[in-house]
């Protein structure tokens, strides 16, 4: 399936050495002002080549839009948009085009379709990720007209955790870390992996601010089901915990429970989720993130023939496939709020006569 959410819904097409990506977004209210330098500064921000961190891929990563905006706003009717890709080497790629890369998809792929689109990993590649990020920007415009603001850093990079959430300064940061203290060591890490031909993997802290409670369709399409979901839709996602996560299970009841004054809950274990419903505390996401699998040492594999091979790969990857990740991590959250948003509208029915009184 190519498709993801129920009234505000997007579709992603294209390949990372195709002609373009591109996404449809569906069942985006009409007047919502459409700010392109917004939408723009998100994908540079997901864009590769920035830095030394990242892959040397050089991409514009420049988004036109086609249909479903007139005169700056939003016209309630499906928005195109479309991100042509400019640096491909697929020659990169002709050294391992019959055999299955480790780590990588390309068996799976190819036992499910027959095919083997050794460039750079066709659909299952991350570049794909740019147009989510692109239909995530346009939920953010929605989410910004209530004032719900989703925000990710980097929290751990190759086991090094920060001990701080400073999202200001993550803006800031080359790597997106969260903790100034940290971020030498966690950039050491990325470098060393780097010069080894090896890589390392990381987590990214997703955290939605303002966000209303009652959010979430209980039983089947849950507000944290709907986040896992989405997290685990990204490219070298392996996990996800929300709230205390794994901890929850080593704490007792009185621990864990999140109690209640009238001003609010006076602790947030829960992660801002309790049934599957928002409560109106922050939403806190963290996203595991395996090392990436494209590494230049040499390994073993088979090819399509099931002969064994060594994979001796060439070309250009992130050393830590995290950090960009962690901009597609927002997205994805920013697009299950959307949807949650105008799913919850039907649940009362002074909602309805609002509208229609």
């Amino acid at each position: 399936m190519n498709s993801f959410g129920s009234k505000f819904r997007f579709t992603t097409f294209g390949e990372s050495h195709g002609r373009a990506l591109g996404c449809i977004v569906d069942g985006v209210p009409a007047g919502i002002t459409v700010d392109e330098d917004f939408i723009q500064a998100e994908m540079d921000r997901r864009k590769p080549g920035q830095n030394a961190y990242a892959t040397p891929r050089k991409e514009s990563d420049k988004v036109e839009i086609l249909s479903g905006v007139f005169e700056g706003k939003t016209t309630g009717t499906p928005i195109s948009m479309v991100i042509f890709n400019e640096n491909q080497k697929s020659r990169d790629y002709t050294n391992v085009k019959d055999l299955f890369r480790p780590g990588h998809a390309d068996f799976t792929y190819f036992e499910k379709y027959g095919i083997r689109d050794y460039r750079g990993g066709g659909r299952s590649s991350a570049r794909e990720t740019a147009a989510r990020v692109a239909a995530g920007a346009i939920a953010k415009l929605l989410l910004k007209e209530l004032g719900i603001e989703v925000l990710s850093g980097i929290c751990e990079i190759d086991g090094i955790k920060s001990s701080k959430e400073d999202f200001d300064f993550a803006k800031t940061s080359e790597i997106f870390s969260l903790d100034k203290d940290k971020e030498e060591f966690q950039k050491d890490a990325i470098t060393k992996a780097k010069k080894e031909h090896n890589s390392v993997g990381g987590v990214a802290l997703v955290k939605v601010k303002n966000s209303p409670a009652g959010l979430g369709e209980p039983l089947y399409h849950r507000l944290d089901a709907q986040i896992a979901n989405a997290m685990m839709g990204i490219n070298a996602v392996k996990a996800i915990e929300i709230g205390d996560g794994t901890e929850a299970s080593a704490k007792k009841g009185l621990e864990n429970n999140d109690q209640m004054r009238a001003d609010g809950f006076k602790t947030n274990h829960c992660g801002g989720i309790l049934g599957g419903i928002s409560t109106g505390a922050d939403i806190d996401v963290k996203v595991y993130f395996k090392p990436t699998p494209s590494i230049f040492l040499k390994q073993e594999t088979v090819d399509i023939n099931n002969n064994e091979v060594n994979c001796e790969l060439k070309g250009r990857h992130d050393p830590c496939v995290a950090i960009r990740g962690s901009v597609v991590a927002e997205s994805m959250m920013s697009l299950v709020l959307a949807d949650m948003l105008l799913l919850n509208m039907s649940s009362k029915l002074e909602n309805i006569k609002k509208v229609y009184n």
